[in-house]
């Protein structure tokens, strides 16, 4: 199965720092904002308190001037206030008394709840100051005392001046009195508000730049993040697929378009017999000379193609090889690609299906052939010991009586090997020590090995059990045990074994032998075929039959001159008795 591209969101460690730089910059042009915000409001009170104070020292400067005027019957102030308020940032200028009686005033007065009053203000020791945000204007309230600074002289002349010009006493103590006036100028704070909101502006601006930073950050983030799913992916399907293909039971090899090795998996290279670092930029034919030359020049797909692949000194190894070309999302071809499936397992279970299929068909003939002989026989042997009876006294004619009821007791235990392969009896499977099974066939073969002068090695792993018939394995390991001292000459030794093998039981025979060529390997389990001159070329057939009721199964290793090796091997469920 293939793996799901479908992965969980993961922030990594760029996605996550973009994520924080993005917050710490907003964070940022916030505090710059709103302290660019605050540090212009305060330069706008600071200029305007020293401006609105610039004009009250410039005032009280100018009426102490113009208390000489005074004296010759000029009244400066009101002009001095008329003529300041002309100018764009003053708004106004209000002049009162300790009383709150308007001394001198111009401009347009606004109204505002939050302007301190007349007391309020000569009780301070500093100038109070209030923004009248609907009339735009930064105002300033300040104790006015004009005549404070004046020598005492030019007091005493302004007192004389105030009374040529008809002033009473009760007025001059009044006018002494009322030296302290409270002075209200307002200043216009549109150009600041023009400044400010030229401020918003920028920071609206930046804040937009800012934003589009970030969507272009977080655009570029889940970018990122796509392509490093997509990566992933990539890498995941990448690995999955080298797995998948170095899994293969069969070979698979790649080519270009001018037939020359790309790559191939491991299967591929054990049939080409060469490591892949030697079959890259080859071409199938020079890997494989012995395929046909025309093999990949078809249209059509290539199908289970028989072929064999050569083995160097050993036997070629038959494949079946299938083919297809390799295409682009275009359509434009790329190359080919080979499946090479290797066919031995399949060709050893046809020739055991084509063994079965014969000794099958043998066994029901020689069925038949065994009923029809065997009642003849019953007779023929009756006849050879009647006639041994009457040949008493002739040596002769008894010698020839016995030999024909030995050779009538010869073709009856041929027959009854054609019974027991034709007609095999059902196994009575049993729980048994094949140590104790190994032990008594070495027995009952004893005198026959020490008549041959031929040594036998028993080597049998302990605890070991397993479910058999005793006496079938016991008929099988005879039959093994007497053909194998047939092949091997005097001083020769034979090795009888058992073992644990992967859950089951392994029996082996190991002689010294002659040996066997591939050819007598191929029919050494066929009925009637021996290479002894005494043999009948029953005895592996029914022992083939045995194994193969208990679900075993043979593994022969010969060579000519090399002696001869069969092992007996039988799956676990026989060992528990599962049949």
């Amino acid at each position: 199965m293939i793996p799901s591209a479908n992965q969980a969101f993961k922030m990594s460690r760029i996605a996550l720092s973009i994520v924080v730089a993005s917050i710490l910059l907003a964070v940022l042009v916030l505090i710059m904002t709103t302290s660019s915000l605050r540090r212009e409001q305060a330069m706008m009170e600071r200029f305007l308190l020293n401006e609105g104070l610039t004009l009250i020292r410039s005032f009280e400067a100018g009426a102490r001037t113009s208390m000489m005027h005074y004296m010759r019957g000029d009244s400066p102030l009101t002009t001095l206030v008329n003529e300041t308020t002309k100018t764009e940032a003053v708004a106004y200028i209000h002049i009162v008394d300790e009383q709150g009686h308007l001394v001198a005033a111009a401009g347009q007065w606004p109204q505002a709840e939050d302007r301190p009053g007349v007391r309020q203000v000569l009780a301070g020791e500093n100038p109070l100051t209030t923004l009248i945000s609907s009339a735009e204007v930064f105002e300033i309230a300040s104790v006015f005392m004009p005549l404070a600074d004046l020598s005492p002289q030019m007091q005493m002349r302004h007192q004389r001046w105030q009374q040529r010009n008809g002033v009473s006493s009760q007025q001059l103590v009044a006018g002494e009195e009322s030296r302290r006036q409270v002075i209200f100028i307002g200043l216009r704070t549109s150009e600041f508000a023009q400044a400010r909101e030229h401020g918003v502006k920028h920071s609206w601006i930046m804040a937009g730049i800012l934003f589009l930073l970030g969507g272009a950050g977080f655009y570029f983030l889940f970018l990122y993040q796509g392509i490093r799913v997509s990566r992933s992916t990539l890498a995941n399907m990448e690995l999955y697929t080298e797995n998948v293909i170095k899994s293969m039971p069969a070979g698979l090899i790649t080519l270009d378009q001018r037939a020359r090795i790309v790559s191939c998996n491991a299967k591929a290279e054990e049939l080409a017999g060469k490591p892949f670092a030697s079959l890259v930029n080859k071409r199938i034919a020079e890997v494989f000379p012995h395929w046909p030359s025309d093999l990949l020049d078809h249209d059509q797909p290539l199908l289970e193609a028989p072929l064999d692949c050569p083995q160097g000194n050993g036997e070629p190894i038959p494949v079946k090889v299938s083919g297809s070309r390799l295409q682009d999302q275009e359509g434009m071809e790329l190359g080919t690609v080979l499946i090479l499936r290797d066919i031995r397992e399949i060709r050893a279970l046809e020739r055991q299906v084509e063994r079965s299929r014969r000794l099958a068909a043998l066994g029901q003939m020689a069925a038949g052939i065994a009923h029809e002989i065997r009642n003849p026989l019953s007779t023929l042997r009756g006849f050879a010991q009647y006639f041994s009876k009457q040949f008493r006294d002739d040596e002769s004619g008894r010698e020839y009586a016995d030999l024909m009821i030995g050779e009538v007791d010869r073709l009856n235990h041929i027959i009854s090997a054609l019974l027991q392969f034709a007609r095999p009896r059902d196994p009575d499977f049993q729980e048994i020590d094949p140590c104790t099974l190994l032990a008594k066939a070495a027995q009952l073969l004893e005198q026959d090995f020490a008549g041959r002068q031929q040594t036998l090695q028993l080597e049998c792993e302990k605890n070991l059990t397993m479910q058999a018939d005793p006496d079938l394995l016991l008929q099988v390991l005879i039959n093994l045990l007497q053909n194998s001292m047939a092949v091997t000459l005097a001083d020769g030794c034979i090795e009888l074994g058992g073992c644990r093998e992967e859950g089951g039981v392994r029996i082996w025979v190991q002689d010294t032998g002659t040996g066997m060529s591939e050819e007598e390997m191929e029919k050494m389990f066929d009925p009637f075929f021996t290479t002894q001159k005494s043999g009948t070329g029953l005895g592996l057939a029914v022992s083939h039959q045995i194994i193969e009721q208990h679900h075993g199964r043979f593994e022969v290793v010969s060579a000519p001159a090399r002696g001869t090796r069969i092992d007996i091997l039988f799956p676990p469920d026989t060992q528990r008795g599962s049949i």
